[in-house]
């Protein structure tokens, strides 16, 4: 398994990349009532049929042709599971994908979130032709971050130029520390 959270949302995002999305939105909802962490990932590439679906979560089903495991789906699953939470996925051909996995972030088995804003750096900074959208809210507060949006600013500068990402990567952890400081 892997050993945070952000990781594991990199690996299923690199699925999107290769289904052709070219927008893809990463969600992370923190509900300290409930106790639960969820992290959505959804994109608009091609797809699945609904066998491919039911077949995704099996760590000996893959599309790859370089090797014959695909862990990425299994071990989101998995460590959802793990905590007491739970996992869905929904595709549609032509359509897309939505992967959703919900953590009881109090259990022994939580992996930690990790680092969500170098997650989204490399996304960005290794497919600056796919929009992005990061959204981070706890108790229904939050903040986004929309590539769509940064483009539009930057007026041509590239997206993944070293101050754009620079940026970005300081936006997301401010942001995130801040949701993150207690009420007081």
């Amino acid at each position: 398994m892997m050993p945070e959270l952000s990781l594991n949302v990199l690996d299923i995002v690199q699925n999107s990349v290769k289904a052709k999305a070219s927008l893809i939105s990463i969600s992370v909802l923190k509900d300290t009532q409930q106790r639960e962490l969820s992290i959505s990932i959804k994109d608009n590439g091609c797809g699945m049929t609904k066998e491919q679906v039911t077949r995704v979560v099996d760590p000996f089903y893959t599309t790859r042709t370089t090797r014959k495991v695909g862990l990425g789906v299994p071990f989101f699953k998995l460590s959802a599971e793990l905590t007491g939470g739970r996992f869905h996925i929904e595709s549609e051909p032509g359509i897309g994908t939505e992967i959703s996995a919900v953590y009881c972030y109090e259990h022994i088995d939580m992996m930690p979130l990790g680092d969500m804003a170098s997650t989204m750096v490399s996304l960005i900074s290794v497919n600056p032709d796919i929009d992005f959208v990061y959204t981070y809210k706890k108790d229904g507060q939050g903040f986004a971050l929309d590539t769509r949006e940064v483009k539009t600013i930057l007026e041509g500068l590239p997206v993944n130029s070293n101050e754009v990402l620079s940026f970005i990567r300081q936006y997301i952890e401010e942001n995130e520390e801040e949701m993150e400081e207690p009420s007081n």
